[in-house]
C-alpha cells in the first residue's frame, strides 16, 4: 500500500499506537522492531483489543492470513516516518529544527517558552528525539498549531539525514559541535559532518528558491561558523557575546550567584543609543547563555515583542537534571546528571570554579560512548579538575576509576548511597554531573 493511501487511513483512524498495551477504540497498531523486542508478535493482539488496523512487516504465529487487517510493509520504521512526513506536509506552517552536542533540549524548551508568548507552539516532549520520536512529535501537530519546534538527536553518522528528511524544517539551530558519543561518530569530524546534516538540508531549500531555509547561529563558536560558511548559508541571523558583523544579538554574563544573569542588546550599526536589556533566569551555569541568545534570536525573527521574550526567558524554570539549583535541608545541589560528555563536563567544572560559593564539592560519574577516546577524555577531566582547585570529589564509574588522581573513587551509584549513608553530608555546595546511565540522578534525594 502507498503513503498516500496509508495516510488516507490514518485520517480515518487518526492514532497510531506502537505499544500493544495501549490500544485506544479504532486506533492503528504499527509493529516496531528492536534488539530485543518484536512488535509484530502482538499485533493480533492489539486488533483483539481494539486496532482497527495492524502495520506489520510480517504475520504473527496467531493471525489469521485471511484478515484483511493486516497491512504488511517492508520496513515497519521507515513506513511510520514516511507518514509523519505526509502528516507534517499538512500544514503550511514554520517547522524549527534544533540539534547539536550540548544544550538542545534547554534550548528548545527556551524557544518554545518565547515563542509560546504569541503563538501555538507544538514542540517535542521530552527527549523524543530519535527516529521514532520525531515521527511521535509530527503526529501531534494540528489545524490549531502556528509553528512547530522539533528537537533531533543523533548517535551515528546519518541520523540527522533522516530526520530532517521526516521532519522538513523551514529553518534551524545547531547549538555547538562537540565530543559526544564518538563511538558512534569515530571522530569530533565525524560529529561535525552529522550534526551539519541539518545545514545541508536547510540549503538545499535554499537552493530550490524557497524563503525557507533560515538559520541561526552562534558566531562565537568557530565550528559552526565555518559548517555555514563553508555550505554558502544565507539568511543567517547570528548570536553571540562579541561584537562582530554577523551578530545580530550580543550578549554579556553579568552574574551567576549561582543563577545566569545577563545583559543583551542589537548589534545595529545604525544606532548610537544602543539599548541593554538585562534577564535574570533561573538556570545555573554560564554557558546556558547561548541558549538563552538562540531563543532571544529565534523571537525577534518571528517577531515577538522583547518584553514578552525577557518574560519568557525569566519564567523559565529547568527540569529534568538540567541545570538545576536544588536546595535540600543540608545542602546546594547544582543538578546535570542527565547527559555528559567531554564538552559539557569541561564547560561545567568551569561554572563550578567560576561560582562564589563555598564549600564546594563535587560528585562526578562516567562519560559514556566515547569509544577509543574514552580513558584520555576521563583522564583531561580529572586534570581540569585539578586545574580548578577542587579538592573534595568522588568519581562515580569505571572510567574514572581507572584515572590517575588521588580523588575518592566508587564502583557505581549504589557504593554512593552507602557512603552516604554512613557519612553525611552538610553544608556544600555539590555539583552533580553524569551520562544518565550512571543514575546520579538518585542522589538528590540523599543529599
Amino acid at each position: 500500500m502507498e503513503i498516500k493511501e496509508l495516510y488516507k487511513l490514518y485520517q480515518q483512524h487518526p492514532c497510531i499506537t506502537t505499544d500493544s498495551r495501549d490500544c485506544p477504540e479504532g486506533s492503528i497498531f504499527l509493529a516496531l522492531k528492536g534488539d530485543s523486542f518484536d512488535g509484530n508478535k502482538f499485533a493480533a493482539q492489539a486488533l483483539q483489543k481494539g486496532c482497527a488496523y495492524a502495520i506489520v512487516e510480517h504475520l504473527p504465529d496467531d493471525a489469521d492470513p485471511t484478515d484483511k487487517r493486516f497491512i504488511v510493509v517492508d520496513d515497519t520504521l521507515q513506513t511510520f516516518k514516511d507518514m509523519a512526513r505526509e502528516h507534517r506536509r499538512q500544514f503550511d506552517i514554520s517547522v524549527i529544527g534544533i540539534t547539536g552536542t550540548n544544550g538542545k533540549t534547554t534550548t528548545k524548551e527556551l524557544v518554545a517558552a518565547v515563542l509560546g508568548k504569541k503563538y501555538n507552539v507544538m514542540a517535542t516532549q521530552g527527549n523524543f528525539n530519535n527516529d521514532v520520536g520525531v515521527p511521535k512529535t509530527l503526529f501531534r501537530l494540528n489545524e490549531d498549531h502556528d509553528i512547530a519546534i522539533i528537537e533531533m538527536g543523533a548517535s551515528h553518522p546519518g541520523d540527522i539525514k533522516t530526520l530532517v528528511e521526516t521532519a522538513e524544517p523551514t529553518c534551524g539551530l545547531i547549538t555547538n559541535v562537540g565530543k559526544a558519543h564518538l563511538q558512534g561518530f569515530g571522530s569530533f569530524e565525524g560529529v561535525k559532518k552529522a550534526k551539519g546534516e541539518l545545514y545541508d538540508f536547510l540549503k538545499s531549500e535554499q537552493q530550490d528558491g524557497l524563503d525557507d531555509g533560515y538559520i541561526f547561529v552562534n558566531t562565537d563558536d568557530d565550528d559552526l561558523m565555518q559548517m555555514a560558511n563553508d555550505r554558502g548559508l544565507i539568511f543567517t541571523s547570528g548570536y553571540g557575546t562579541h561584537d562582530c558583523e554577523d551578530a545580530i544579538v550580543v550578549g554579556k554574563v553579568e552574574a551567576c550567584d549561582p543563577f545566569l544573569r545577563f545583559s543583551w542588546h542589537l548589534n545595529d550599526e545604525e544606532e548610537t543609543d544602543v539599548q541593554n536589556f538585562t534577564v535574570r533566569t533561573k538556570l545555573v551555569g554560564s554557558y546556558n547563555i547561548y541558549n538563552m541568545l538562540a531563543a532571544i534570536s529565534v523571537g525577534l525573527y518571528f517577531d515577538v515583542p522583547t518584553a514578552d521574550i525577557i518574560a519568557a526567558l525569566e519564567e523559565y524554570t529547568p527540569t529534568n537534571n538540567r541545570s538545576q539549583l536544588t536546595e535540600t535541608e543540608r545542602n546546594h545541589l547544582i543538578v546535570d546528571a542527565y547527559n555528559a560528555n567531554p564538552s559539557s563536563m569541561g564547560a561545567a567544572l568551569r561554572n563550578f570554579r567560576d561560582m562564589e560559593v563555598s564549600p564546594k564539592m563535587a560528585i562526578l560519574g562516567d562519560m559514556r560512548e566515547l569509544g577509543e577516546a574514552s580513558a584520555q577524555e576521563h583522564q583531561r577531566a580529572v586534570d581540569l579538575m585539578k586545574e580548578y582547585g577542587l579538592e573534595e570529589v568522588w568519581l562515580v564509574g569505571e572510567e574514572f576509576g581507572n584515572t590517575d588522581c588521588s580523588y575518592r573513587k566508587f564502583h557505581d551509584v549504589e557504593e554512593v548511597k552507602k557512603a552516604l549513608s554512613e557519612q553525611p553530608i552538610n553544608g556544600r555546595y555539590i555539583l552533580i554531573k553524569g551520562s544518565n546511565s550512571i543514575k546520579l540522578f538518585q542522589l538528590p534525594e540523599l543529599l
